[in-house]
């Protein structure tokens, strides 16, 4: 192995040796506990850490790198006490997931460093949305993202990548190829010559370095990062390395060929560093051996405050207190002025008054720019705001959802229009995982609402009519918001962008143009989690949202002699249970009429909790109205057919007359 230490000082030298060995004995230590069961999970880097501990130190400490889970030079080398590390490793307290999540999946606003999920995917455009928050802030710093070799065969990989260059974000995008994917060697995972290759389609510059020499790494990334300053753009790097353990240790390297093994224990990153420094009389004996026996004493004090610390204590309270940053909620009131206003130009105009308000606030989505967006929403925005903050996305919804999470993480809100609801589905990985869980795995806010067009009745057929709020209001962490009126509609909007959780937020698109009302001029906000009693009766309770809200008006103008407490939920997640409640528990007969098909949609979780908390104030079965258990059709008099609207007076009737 050839070093180059071109200008670096001894002192230089030195420390970048004490970084990478400092992982090596704490590598070699879990392996002991994992083999004594004291830590029940490991995932090794020996090997590759020339790469971690390279990057770490090139960049400043308030750059935020997204390491994975090998990756534990990042870490020290963000001189994280150790006992912290050992705690999260354990599922104790002083870990950073308080016991939810384990080993490197969690993430430390105090060290800049953002952890990865399972997924692996995500964390790229999370890096793509880190970068864009730091170049609109124009402060010349860089963000650095890991991923492995296996990895860039995921579409989030080429999203982001693409993302990136569009928009000429500073982000090295790292790629540790140590030759296997779990099992999975790299002639099964791609076959270009070399993973660099791939930036060349992406219009990225890209380079081959030898992940195992610390100071090609430590020297590439200074020389970049000093680039990048200058001309923020991405970077693709390859590192050629090599991870002399399993996948995690439970695997083994059995399906590893010993040649290969053996070839590349001779290019051991530490062994060959460390020889280096003493052929050339940087490091003596004598001051090896007194650095690793530091170190070693440093890890079994460590280890020893780990393990004296008590395990957790399972709470309900603490548990759920969690999965929502909280949020205390500041009601605006409005003057009177009103104007009489579409569905539409209610959110129109919430997204104007709430970019006026918040400077920090970006707007991201297929063609919201000088375009207005499909629907026209954003139209005259860029004017008003500029291009850098309402922001045309390519056709990648899950990088674009992962990078408003990035957006969040360093500083800023983040609006993600989806083109249709429909689309939401190859979002839908950060979503869920990322998003959702983000608080609860290690308190780290998601200010990012997600907007979803939505709804039938416009004869637009499977993929562009979907009402799928049901595959949200199941997910803890997500908040959903469906509001039916103008009204509603820009009070609530208002109220999503300032709520620091992920938000879900539903436009029916046959309300956009067809629903008017009196709607105040001034910024307002309105309370998420409360539902609106629009008629009052005893005879029933009608519970319904968005365009249910609309055909239930419609049957009770229709019926007069129908006596109905009509309930608008507007929000989904939370649920105003407390209204639900009352009305039932006044009228005695409740109905539930939603535009989602029959099975699994919310109507069922709402049926069962009157069931299960008013059971004894029921004089009949609590009866759901939902459209057919099909796609939704195209040509009008299927979609007509599978519509709940034409289903929903009958049943109303007889649940009346039961």
């Amino acid at each position: 192995m050839n070093f180059d230490r071109k200008n670096l000082t001894d002192e230089q030298l030195l420390d970048l040796y004490k970084r990478i060995v400092k992982p090596r004995l704490i590598e070699e230590k879990m392996l002991i506990l994992i083999r004594q069961g004291k830590v029940s999970k490991w995932f090794s880097g020996i090997g590759q850490e020339a790469i971690a501990v390279g990057i770490t130190a090139a960049l400043d400490k308030d750059e935020y790198i997204l390491p994975m889970h090998r990756n534990l030079g990042v870490f020290t080398g963000r001189d994280i006490p150790l006992y912290r590390l050992f705690s999260q490793w354990q599922g104790k307290a002083n870990g950073f997931t308080k016991g939810r999540d384990r080993s490197f999946h969690f993430g430390t606003q105090e060290y800049k460093i953002i952890g990865m999920i399972s997924h692996l995917g995500p964390q790229l455009g999370v890096a793509d949305g880190i970068a864009l928050a730091n170049k609109l802030r124009k402060n010349g710093k860089v963000t650095a993202v890991f991923t492995g070799e296996g990895a860039t065969s995921e579409g989030d990989f080429h999203e982001a990548l693409n993302i990136a260059s569009v928009w000429e974000l500073p982000v090295l995008f790292v790629i540790e190829n140590n030759g296997y994917g779990l099992s999975t060697p790299t002639n099964e995972q791609y076959r270009c010559e070399n993973l660099a290759d791939k930036g060349v389609g992406y219009g990225m510059e890209s380079y081959i370095i030898d992940g195992n020499n610390i100071l090609d790494v430590y020297t590439k990334i200074a020389e970049l990062k000093k680039s990048m300053v200058e001309r923020p753009r991405p970077v693709l790097l390859e590192f050629k390395t090599f991870r002399m353990r399993g996948h995690e240790e439970a695997s083994g390297t059995k399906y590893v060929p010993q040649e290969l093994m053996d070839m590349w224990a001779i290019k051991d990153p530490v062994d060959n560093f460390r020889k280096y420094l003493k052929d050339h009389g940087i490091l003596s004996l004598d001051y090896d051996e007194t650095l690793r026996s530091e170190i070693k004493k440093e890890i079994d004090e460590h280890l020893a405050i780990a393990n004296n610390e008590p395990e957790i204590v399972a709470t309900y309270e603490a548990e759920l207190n969690d999965v929502y940053k909280s949020y205390e909620f500041e009601a605006i009131t409005p003057s009177d002025k009103t104007e009489n206003i579409r569905f539409i130009d209610a959110l129109s105009t919430a997204l104007r008054q709430s970019m006026e308000r918040h400077d920090n606030l970006v707007i991201m989505g297929q063609d919201i720019a000088e375009y207005g967006g499909a629907f026209k929403i954003t139209d005259g925005f860029v004017k008003q705001f500029g291009k850098e903050r309402v922001i045309n996305t390519p056709i990648c919804e899950s990088a674009v959802v992962s990078a408003g999470m990035g957006l969040s993480i360093n500083g800023y809100k983040a609006i993600v229009e989806m083109q249709f609801a429909d689309f939401v589905s190859t979002g839908f990985n950060p979503i869920v995982n990322l998003l959702a869980k983000s608080h609860y795995r290690w308190l780290e806010k998601a200010d990012v609402v997600v907007r979803m067009p939505c709804g039938g009745g416009t004869q637009a057929g499977p993929f562009h009519s979907q009402t799928n709020e049901a595959w949200f209001t199941k997910t803890p962490g997500l908040k959903v918001v469906y509001p039916a009126f103008p009204y509603d509609a820009k009070g609530l909007l208002a109220s999503a962008i300032n709520d620091p959780n992920p938000v879900l937020y539903f436009e029916h698109k046959q309300l956009y143009r067809s629903v008017y009302q009196d709607v105040p001029t001034d910024y307002y906000t309105l309370p998420l989690g409360k539902a609106a009693l629009l008629k009052e009766g005893n005879d029933v309770t009608i519970i319904s949202f968005g365009a249910g809200v609309h055909w239930a008006l419609e049957t009770l103008k229709n019926n007069p002699e129908i006596a109905a407490d009509l309930l608008d939920l507007r929000t989904l997640q939370p649920l105003d249970t407390d209204a639900i409640y009352a009305s039932v528990r006044k009228t005695g007969k409740v109905i539930i009429l939603q535009e989602d098909s029959m099975f699994g949609g919310i109507a069922s979780d709402i049926s069962a909790m009157i069931m299960e908390n008013c059971f004894k104030y029921l004089d009949g079965p609590v009866k759901r109205v939902a459209s057919l258990d099909s796609p939704i059709p195209f040509t009008k008099a299927l979609e007509d057919q599978y519509m709940a609207k034409g289903r929903f007076e009958n049943a109303l009737k007889e649940l009346i007359a039961y």
